[in-house]
């Protein structure tokens, strides 16, 4: 006989989790855990949510199942700024962005991306100087929004990374608002947090479009099929110049400013967010891990031998992409998956049954540390990740997702972890500055929320 998973009930359990969702939600989500196991249930005013917290459930939601889902209430809520791009939107149109974009991330043509990753890297920090101190989290941010920028759109954003990151981090910090009960509503208010969040969104909104407009007035080239090129079609066109150009194959429309702004909007927030917080948190446990760090820099010395990494390199970076792997378990930038479920869903191995509309959360932040598929759990060990555990369960670790809703930018966003920590690396490490406060901030994705002000050295 099916029957509800078990969790907290009653009106003021539903009150006290909704304010403890708004304050952190991490927080709640590591106590339903550990107090119903791998499965519980809750409802907020009067929507159901469930917590599957095994690797079997993320295959299950994620990969075997996928199309009984739609995206979660957090991506859905993510349209107020992202718009209706890859990222947010579903079936048919996601389909065809897809396809649309596929071609831009073939390992062919991302392997192209690597020395502008290097020489960006290199550039950016040659003017820093010994014993000064910097917010890495900013530096990273700006560092590796330049390398979306140039990589993606073939566009230079550095003189505009300030007003840029300080726009994203606006936005950010005020998206909570959106999450709120009637939050698509609430983001539209005369009240301080959403004027915050509105204000960013039109200085974002500015300079994409502004973007868009350049290109088009520079011609971006013949239009074509959105079914695209082969995959082995690795011609030199930009992401941008690809949106800008395509063509329905059935009614030959091209894409509206609005559908290239939120393409573009997606990836470029995407594109350099997440990878800026996992270098900034790859930084900050080097510096609490002082050993891990000299053998990070030994080994550059070593594959390098004195020049910048290429893309060659990487292979032989083999300790750099296990600090980077070790570090995304630890405090993966996207640690929450969110999907809502489109008809009644029985939990796999269980008697549980959800009903439809239930959003369903599996985290990467609680996989990632539990203790049932990790020795050491809460450790950082890099050399967990030299050699292959055949015991480990595949879905135990899902830094990107998994499926076929899988981020379309992973093997962009390895290379240019790697690339980047090697290139620092060579001449830089860093220390923490104490008697600050390191905490998470989870958003849309796992940032450092007081900064991560560190002191510059040689390597």
């Amino acid at each position: 006989m099916s029957a509800l998973p078990p969790g907290p009930h009653g009106v003021l359990a539903a009150r006290l989790l909704a304010l403890a969702f708004l304050r952190n939600r991490l927080v709640p989500l590591q106590q339903l855990a550990e107090r119903y196991g791998d499965v519980a249930f809750f409802t907020i005013r009067g929507h159901p949510f469930a917590l599957l917290n095994h690797p079997d459930h993320v295959r299950d939601v994620l990969v075997t199942r996928h199309r009984m889902f739609h995206k979660g209430v957090g991506l859905e809520r993510a349209r107020v700024l992202l718009g209706n791009g890859l990222l947010t939107s579903e079936d048919a149109h996601h389909q065809r962005q897809r396809r649309l974009l596929q071609p831009a991330f073939h390992r062919d043509r991302v392997a192209g991306y690597a020395a502008t990753m290097v020489e960006f890297a290199e550039r950016y920090v040659s003017h820093w100087r010994e014993g000064e101190t910097r917010d890495i989290s900013h530096e990273m941010a700006k560092l590796t929004l330049a390398i979306a920028g140039k990589t993606l759109f073939d566009t230079d954003v550095e003189d505009r990374a300030d007003v840029i990151g300080s726009a994203v981090t606006q936005a950010l910090s005020a998206f909570d608002i959106a999450l709120m009960p009637y939050g698509e509503r609430l983001v539209n208010w005369p009240i301080p947090q959403a004027r915050r969040f509105r204000h960013a969104k039109a200085r974002l909104d500015e300079i994409v479009y502004q973007m868009i407009a350049d290109r088009r007035t520079a011609g971006a080239g013949a239009g074509r099929a959105l079914s695209g090129p082969p995959a082995g079609d690795v011609t030199g066109r930009d992401v941008l110049s690809m949106l800008i150009a395509a063509r329905d194959e059935d009614d030959g429309r091209g894409m509206t400013d609005e559908e290239v702004r939120d393409e573009v909007m997606t990836l470029l927030l995407a594109g350099h967010e997440t990878t800026a917080n996992a270098l900034t948190w790859t930084w900050y446990l080097l510096s609490q891990h002082p050993d891990a760090r000299a053998r990070v820099q030994a080994e550059v010395r070593q594959v390098c031998d004195g020049r910048v990494p290429s893309l060659t390199d990487l292979p032989c970076l083999t300790y750099t992409r296990a600090v980077l792997s070790e570090s995304m378990r630890l405090f993966p930038p996207a640690y929450l998956v969110g999907r809502r479920a489109l008809e009644e869903y029985h939990v796999p191995g269980t008697d549980y049954v959800l009903p439809p509309r239930t959003v369903i959360f599996v985290s990467q932040y609680l996989l990632h540390k539990d203790a049932r598929f990790w020795d050491a759990a809460t450790e950082f060990r890099p050399e967990r990740w030299l050699e292959s555990d055949p015991s480990r369960h595949r879905f135990a670790y899902f830094p990107f997702g998994a499926g076929p809703r899988i981020c379309i930018g992973e093997q962009f966003a390895w290379m240019e972890g790697v690339l980047v920590l090697a290139t620092i690396a060579a001449r830089w490490r860093f220390d923490l500055v104490p008697g600050q406060r390191i905490a998470v901030q989870p958003t849309i994705t796992l940032r450092a929320k007081y900064g991560m002000r560190m002191r510059v050295s040689p390597s």
